[in-house]
């Protein structure tokens, strides 16, 4: 049938105007924040808000959401726990191990650049107040650190001449900026600490199962935080709060470069790395239930992963970085590419995870401020009402 002349084609018409299906009665309209009707000084609300914004708005409210979920687990009050099936639950109730008390094991992961930035102060926030169950990170991650409560870092710029800066003797991360001279701190502070762990390491006492003492990366950095003895630092909080620290990476930096450095003046000193693997596989297992939090990727990403396949995949997880999966790389995968490794658990089987794509410094210190910090500040209120 012929259209008439000047009228809209009827193709063209039914095209653009094609008729929708109904959404299901639970479609949640996308909506933002209204700063008419809330207070913008409403950090509750600003975040809670974000769960209905779309786009990386609302993997940060999820984000914010399984990590309330991973924070407040008790396994008294799993579905699936049967305190007849337990005898756990004779205990008194102030007993670590009884069901109220046992939490999930979280595992928190980093890469240096994050401890290099203010980035360090949340973290330490973590460690400090023991909301953590353990660290995986690499050589800058733990270095930096230390290095910090040595000398400051510096706000620079993206834009600064590399070739000026090396002559000058400043080293860019980013936009923040590190005096070699931290560095030479760095290695006057770190080599009579080596030299003493090279004696430590023959004179040492068998270990408790009768294997010969042997130093492992999680020691070595729990030896830096007691040696560091500095509130500032994490490791310090680490060490002091029995948090075990893991960098399967330790040589990876300027640390790497002391213990070259040491390996020529004083030969000897050994770091085993598969007590380390198996410390932290073991926990992996134990854990009653396991969440993991990612900030970036690399070897902090994968390592953690890795662990949770020992348990047949982590049941919480959130991942934080700029990473595109494209590549193939491990640094950029989804959360579902975890799933078929058994890294992660799916959905059907209780998992519940989520990748933010974002830089971490500009998101994580809300989240962390949204469960952790509420939560900190919860605790607090009736000491300062007393």
């Amino acid at each position: 049938m012929n259209e008439k002349e000047g009228a809209v084609p009827s193709s063209a018409q039914s095209a653009v105007l094609m008729r929708s299906e109904p959404l299901p009665s639970e479609a949640v309209e996308a909506i933002g924040p209204q700063f008419e009707k809330q207070d913008p000084n409403d950090l509750n609300a600003l975040m809670g808000s974000l769960a209905t914004v779309g786009f990386q708005g609302t993997s940060v409210a999820e984000a914010v959401r399984i990590i309330e979920r991973m924070r407040t687990w008790r396994l008294s009050e799993d579905p699936s726990y049967n305190p007849a099936e337990d005898e756990h639950s004779q205990l008194p109730k102030d007993d670590p191990a009884h069901p109220t008390n046992v939490r999930c094991t979280i595992l928190l992961g980093y890469t240096s650049n994050l401890i290099s930035s203010g980035l360090r102060e949340v973290i330490h926030f973590l460690v400090k107040n023991k909301f953590v169950s353990g660290i995986v990170t690499t050589a800058g991650g733990v270095e930096e650190d230390i290095i910090k409560c040595l000398g400051p870092t510096y706000l620079g710029s993206f834009h600064l001449d590399g070739a000026t800066l090396r002559k000058r003797g400043l080293n860019r991360i980013g936009n923040l900026i590190v005096p070699n001279d931290n560095y030479c701190k760095f290695e006057d502070w770190v080599m009579p600490i080596l030299d003493r762990m090279r004696a430590e390491q023959d004179s040492a006492p068998p270990e408790s199962n009768g294997e010969r003492f042997a130093w492992t990366p999680s020691r070595v950095i729990e030896r830096l935080g007691h040696e560091i003895n500095d509130e500032r630092s994490v490791y310090y909080w680490a060490a002091k709060n029995q948090i075990p620290v893991f960098c399967p990476a330790l040589t990876d930096g300027s640390l790497g470069d002391m213990i070259y450095f040491h390996s020529y003046k004083n030969p000897g000193l050994t770091i085993d790395l598969v007590r380390d693997i198996r410390r932290l596989n073991d926990m992996s297992v134990k854990a009653k239930k396991a969440g993991i939090i990612i900030l970036g990727g690399g070897v902090c990403k994968h390592q953690i992963a890795n662990a949770m396949l020992f348990r047949n995949g982590a049941d919480y997880g959130v991942y934080i970085n700029t990473g595109q999966e494209f590549d193939g790389s491990d640094s950029g995968a989804r959360p579902d590419e975890a799933v078929s490794w058994g890294k992660l658990k799916s959905k059907e089987n209780g998992g519940d995870t989520v990748k933010v794509f974002c830089d971490a410094t500009i998101v994580f210190p809300f989240i962390v401020a949204q469960t952790f910090g509420r939560a900190y500040w919860a605790q607090q209120l009736p000491k300062v009402t007393s």
